[in-house]
């Protein structure tokens, strides 16, 4: 079978692999739809495992189910999980399952940048959603990474009404402005360096864009009635983003670190301010199995729209391409690689 095989941001080729079959436990499932993740393109994080086959954001359809598979059958329409949580440790039963050890070591193979991929037992058991008859293709691609927006609203204790700052427009800036939007936030706003993404968060629900390069402290209680921002979602790994988000922030606010900074970034704060304003830093990585399924829900119900955030579709061939179109973040929103083309 075809693969795009992952060395770097710009060297992505095609190549042969042995097409896997399913073993005891196992599903086959071949791959129509898989989206290119900001994460993709962190080379930093990614070029020490490569060569490999990346692509976590997949719809297919199950043509092979292993011996003892009754959940499932030949024909499914899925989305599948590409990390799974075990569900009983410590971590897990404290509803931190994207602490598992279990969660950070499982994955599907070899990837979904390929014709096919081979589900694990323990991934069929608890990361296997088959579509409702009202998702396309394109919509299981967002699943994942709109369970891991959801999650952060989830452990930030979002509320109606609050006011939301999403510091960076990339596309899971833009997944955050559309859940905000859909949850009932009082007044969006929302930052980036591009024009082109800050047109793009204007359109899906943001009510006020800012430059990044302007003084976003003081834009922002302009924009906000005088007032810092409820809720801070830093979207990005930018250091100066990082920064910033402490100085946007209300009294009694959250900042929700949804991205990650380079290795080794150490950000200065002024702790005394954090502890006397009473503000809540929080983080968040992956989604857990109930926010999968909360983010399944929000698209079946059309309370998220994906369509319009669609920019690029690319057959196997021109994976590179994506990757390309991603790691410059210039004028794409989201790149789907479909391998059946």
């Amino acid at each position: 079978m075809r693969v795009a095989m992952y060395y770097n941001n710009r060297d992505v080729r095609l190549q042969e692999l042995p097409k896997p079959k399913a073993g005891a436990g196992e599903v086959l499932v071949k791959v129509e739809a898989s989206g290119v993740c900001g994460s993709d393109v962190m080379e930093w994080y990614r070029v020490k495992k490569a060569p490999l086959v990346l692509g976590h954001e997949i719809a297919g359809d199950i043509v092979e189910v292993g011996a003892g598979v009754e959940k499932y059958k030949v024909g499914d329409r899925v989305f599948v999980s590409h990390h799974v949580p075990c569900n009983t440790c410590r971590y897990c039963l404290n509803g931190h399952h994207s602490t598992c050890d279990t969660l950070r070591t499982t994955n599907f193979f070899p990837g979904g940048f390929s014709e096919f991929v081979r589900v694990p037992k323990i991934n069929v058991d608890r990361g296997v959603f088959v579509l409702p008859h009202e998702l396309s293709y394109d919509d299981g691609v967002f699943i994942e990474p709109l369970a891991c927006v959801v999650r952060g609203f989830r452990l930030s204790q979002f509320e109606p009404g609050m006011s939301v700052l999403v510091l960076g427009s990339g596309i899971a800036g833009l997944l955050n402005i559309k859940l905000a939007k859909a949850l009932g936030a009082g007044n969006i706003i929302a930052t980036d360096v591009s024009d082109y993404r800050l047109g793009a968060a204007n359109m899906f629900g943001a009510d006020v864009t800012i430059n990044a390069a302007e003084d976003v402290p003081a834009k922002v209680r302009e924009a906000n009635h005088g007032r810092p921002a409820d809720f801070v979602i830093v979207s990005t790994g930018a250091t100066p983003a990082i920064k910033q988000s402490f100085n946007c922030v209300d009294r009694g606010g959250t900042i929700l670190m949804f991205a990650p900074p380079m290795p080794g970034v150490e950000i200065p704060v002024a702790f005394g301010s954090i502890w006397k304003d009473e503000v809540t830093v929080r983080t968040t990585y992956a989604g857990s199995p109930r926010d999968i399924t909360d983010a399944i829900e929000l698209l079946r119900q059309k309370r998220i729209e994906i369509n319009d955030m669609i920019t690029h579709r690319l057959p196997l061939e021109e994976t590179g391409k994506g990757f390309e179109l991603v790691a410059k973040a210039g004028e794409s929103i989201k790149v789907i690689i479909e391998p059946q083309k």
